[in-house]
């Protein structure tokens, strides 16, 4: 999401390794390096894309595509990217853009209508400009996370709300993604300004002062940083998704050693669509109806940490009982995203790079 979360998605030791694991040896058909050739078709998307091999090996059995894979950076570079190349596409279809920066490659003319039907349930998940363009194929909601077990080791509440993530008692503990690279960071940052209204950047600010660390993207920030994140991070505050306490189990079938903070959250939704002038456009085509299939679908949770779009398609049992989704989430409404996002990206620029 890019996970995500991304959006959509993804402790102790043992489970972060079983994650990296399924991560690494998911995905992907393909060498990033090959020409495009016709029988080929070619994803462009997010450095948190992953699908385990045996769905993979199916789509290439089912319709004799290899599938290669492109994958650069966060969804926000990968929007940029998009953007700028919307003349001369680098593959066939492009999955990862997000509800906070769809409107900046639909406003590029990147994208060509898909032909494939949502599953059950996907509709209340599409965009209300540009429907026709991006199909959704998973959601998930960006929130603050904590490692519970560094807190109770140190027998210091956590934090529960964004205004405690400016007190004192957590002054050095929180680290984010960008808002200008990644879609975790756009969304917490739309999250704040939905929250603070006019007084966001005032937040901000206080943020700064408490020693917020702001990194390129979710994976540095929660796999580098984060103190549950199994690479030896110091901060027990991160940004992440309302799934990621699914992953870090005290063992299995046991309880999450983190938690996700659902009053801080903002909804985030990843969509794929076929790149207009794609080498392969019917290849495309197939691509898109797969990644909406049941086959993907089940396979997004435990691949990219994130939450199908399909009504038909469940979450696996530990995440109700350790990843519950929030009952109300910040929004900010994607015409109000379109028309302000720019300006928004630079007043935030302009208050983090003081």
């Amino acid at each position: 999401m890019s996970v995500p979360a991304r959006r959509r998605i993804p402790a102790l030791a043992a489970t972060t390794t079983m994650v990296l694991a399924l991560t690494g040896c998911s995905l992907i058909g393909g060498d990033s390096e090959k020409a495009d050739r016709a029988d080929q078709v070619v994803l462009v998307t997010h450095e948190s894309f992953a699908l385990p091999d045996e769905v993979v090996d199916a789509f290439e059995d089912e319709t004799g595509l290899e599938l290669v894979v492109r994958a650069s950076s966060d969804a926000g570079a990968l929007a940029t990217k998009l953007a700028l190349s919307a003349d001369n596409p680098s593959g066939d279809v492009a999955f990862g853009i997000d509800n906070t920066f769809a409107s900046r490659v639909l406003d590029a003319g990147v994208f060509e209508p898909y032909d494939a039907e949502l599953p059950e349930g996907a509709e209340r998940f599409a965009l209300a400009e540009g429907g026709d363009l991006l199909a959704p194929v998973d959601q998930a909601s960006v929130c603050i996370n904590v490692d519970s077990a560094w807190f109770a080791k140190r027998k210091l509440e956590a934090p529960s709300s964004l205004e405690d993530l400016a007190k004192p008692a957590y002054e050095d503990l929180t680290a984010v993604s960008s808002a200008s690279s990644s879609s975790p960071g756009m969304a917490f940052l739309l999250a704040t300004r939905a929250a603070f209204g006019e007084k966001w950047d005032d937040y901000w600010r206080d943020l700064l002062d408490n020693g917020l660390k702001i990194v390129d993207g979710w994976t540095e920030a929660y796999y580098g940083e984060f103190s549950a994140g199994g690479e030896k991070g110091t901060r027990p505050v991160v940004l992440s998704y309302d799934s990621s306490p699914a992953f870090t189990l005290d063992g299995p079938g046991g309880r999450s050693t983190t938690a996700a903070l659902l009053d801080t959250c903002f909804r985030q939704v990843e969509y794929a669509g076929v790149l207009k002038g794609a080498k392969n456009p019917e290849g495309a085509q197939e691509l898109v109806e797969f990644l909406l299939g049941p086959e993907v679908q089940a396979a997004l949770p435990g691949s990219m940490y994130v939450r199908p779009v399909s009504g038909e398609v469940s979450v696996p049992q530990e995440w109700s009982a350790n990843a519950p989704e929030p009952d109300d989430a910040w929004e900010v409404a994607p015409a109000e995203i379109a028309a302000n996002r720019d300006t928004w990206l630079e007043e935030w620029t302009d208050v983090v790079t003081r």
